[in-house]
């Protein structure tokens, strides 16, 4: 189904610029990111997510068909798959593997991540829907911002109160890319 798989440099350096997020002299989305608003309970959390839409950055440009799969490890850490299909849902893929682990005292909401040893960034769950169905993802910096699904179509009006939340939690709107993802069935 997937072809061939690549690993990005582009993907494997996403956390070395998270990591290094705190001192980059990008403009920032969100100059007042809040703490998480809800625990996180890790085994709910865990599976597939799509991509809805993101405040582009060097390391996704050009991608779409955006999806994360998160699995638990033995150890209990988990274990990160990101795929992105450059330049079309039905592009070629392009893959990235990390690995994450909960920040102690955060009720699961926060996570430290890693694409590439030994750089880690901030992965903080800001809000989610109360069946897991949707999440919103930042960091510190408020530079970067995801509204992931469970669904990778969830409609126009799902979407719409995906972004006011964002906006409630201090998001500038203008800056959001929305990410096609391939139709139902697609590729």
């Amino acid at each position: 189904m997937m072809g061939h798989r690549i690993v990005s440099r582009a993907l494997l350096g996403m956390l070395a610029g998270l990591g290094l997020a705190a001192c980059a002299s990008g403009p920032s989305g969100n100059d007042s990111v809040p703490e998480p608003a809800k625990a996180v309970d890790l085994e709910r959390y865990l599976g597939r997510w799509y991509e809805l839409a993101r405040y582009e950055n060097r390391f996704e440009t050009g991608c779409e068909g955006v999806t994360a799969d998160y699995t638990v490890r033995p150890d209990g850490g988990i274990d990160v798959i990101n795929t992105c299909r450059k330049g079309s849902p039905s592009g070629p893929v392009e893959t990235a593997e990390g690995y994450a682990e909960p920040v102690p005292g955060s009720d699961g909401a926060k996570l430290d991540v890693t694409f590439f040893w030994p750089f880690y960034g901030d992965y903080w769950v800001l809000d989610r829907g109360e069946d897991y169905e949707w999440a919103i993802v930042g960091e510190p910096s408020g530079e970067y911002l995801w509204i992931l699904s469970r669904d990778p179509e969830p409609g126009q009006e799902v979407l719409e109160r995906h972004l006011q939340r964002a906006k409630e939690l201090g998001y500038d709107l203008d800056l959001i890319k929305i990410v096609e993802q391939p139709p139902a069935g697609g590729a």
